[in-house]
């Protein structure tokens, strides 16, 4: 396992595979799928050295396409694009549409929506949009709540790709490391937006969870989850992480696609709740009216697809209380500006010593 170390003198960083990106910067910007995430701020993280990744989920492969090419207008340094795994689409029965709907209404009442009902299109299909990544690769591929299959490895290391899996347990990143992916992102409990596992979510402190995934395989690991800081970068790094993976810390960014009431939530303050409510699938955001009243969502990708106008409808009227605001536990210390200057406060300084713990 190579550690990446910021020490003085050495701008560049060993990170095993991932040190041939020739990044100056040890932070990695988490892929936010849904629109925070924009071409603006990819660009911006990885141009000023770090590593800028593209949550690309719910693009269809014509606009994963167009945005990768927005990317490239705008840096021809190296990024990475974010899909989630493969997997199979569970049964419903009517009496479990029926009881989610039912408890969508009085929001789409308040908003004079439509009555709620699922939407003959669930989500993107996988093997398209990893053919529209594939068409003008770059330089990371990295996934969430599963595993690749096989062929998509090689595929993926055929067109020079990095390819990095993102577990939540030690277990899990035994089983990515045995598939042949180039490095693992350890997601501790205290990250925000979706679980990525899928096996065995320990829901572990951020340093702790990497210095056993660290200590486990031999692939470089990338720490996510609560860090904020350079204290907390500097102290993943030491955890024997190779990057920090960051991504609450760049939501109040000038790039990014954080909406007006977004924002604002995350400046008001207040707890952030682990929630099945919006997407079907377990994640960390901002506690709201909808997290507290949705007790029967469907399971993903059905309540992703059902919550989907209204969650649009919010963003548009400016009704917080219906969005999905994904937020780790460290949203307080997020920063406002430019993501270089979000950027820059997150660099460890190469003659400082270890701070604080970060996550929880």
């Amino acid at each position: 396992m190579t550690t990446v170390r910021h020490t003085p003198g050495s701008q560049e960083h060993d990170a095993g595979a991932l040190g041939a990106l020739g990044l100056t910067v040890p932070v990695v910007l988490a892929p936010m799928a849904g629109g925070v995430g924009t071409p603006e701020l990819v660009a911006a993280v990885s141009g000023a050295g770090g590593l800028g990744s593209l949550g690309a989920a719910y693009l269809s492969p014509a606009q994963i396409t167009g945005a990768m090419k927005a990317i490239r207008r705008l840096t021809i340094r190296p990024f990475a694009v974010n899909l989630f795994a493969p997997q199979p689409v569970p049964e419903v029965e009517a009496a479990q549409i029926e009881a989610a709907c039912a408890e969508l209404q009085p929001f789409h009442a308040a908003l004079q929506l439509p009555p709620p009902a699922v939407p003959a299109h669930l989500q993107e299909d996988f093997e398209a949009q990893l053919e529209a990544v594939l068409a003008e690769p770059p330089a990371v591929f990295s996934f969430a709540f599963g595993r690749l299959e096989a062929q998509h490895i090689r595929a993926l290391h055929a067109a020079g790709v990095l390819v990095v899996g993102t577990a939540t347990s030690v277990q899990e990143a035994r089983m990515l490391e045995a598939d042949g992916v180039d490095a693992v992102v350890a997601q501790g409990g205290a990250a925000g937006g979706h679980r990525g596992g899928w096996e065995h979510d320990d829901l572990a402190d951020t340093l702790e969870l990497t210095r056993g995934v660290a200590g486990a395989v031999s692939l470089p690991v990338l720490a996510a989850g609560g860090l904020m800081t350079r204290e907390h970068v500097r102290d993943a790094l030491a955890a024997g992480a190779s990057l920090a993976q960051c991504g609450t810390a760049f939501l109040l960014a000038d790039e990014a696609g954080t909406s007006p009431p977004y924002r604002a939530a995350l400046q008001q303050g207040g707890d952030t709740v682990l929630t099945r409510a919006f997407s079907g699938r377990t994640a960390r955001g901002l506690r709201n009216a909808f997290s507290d009243r949705v007790a029967h969502p469907l399971p993903y990708p059905y309540q992703n697809a059902l919550t989907r106008p209204l969650r649009s409808a919010g963003a548009q009227a400016g009704q917080a209380d219906v969005l999905s605001l994904w937020a780790g536990e460290g949203f307080a210390l997020a920063r406002q500006g430019p993501a270089t200057q979000v950027l820059e406060a997150l660099t460890p300084d190469p003659s400082g010593t270890p701070g604080s713990p970060a996550g929880r």
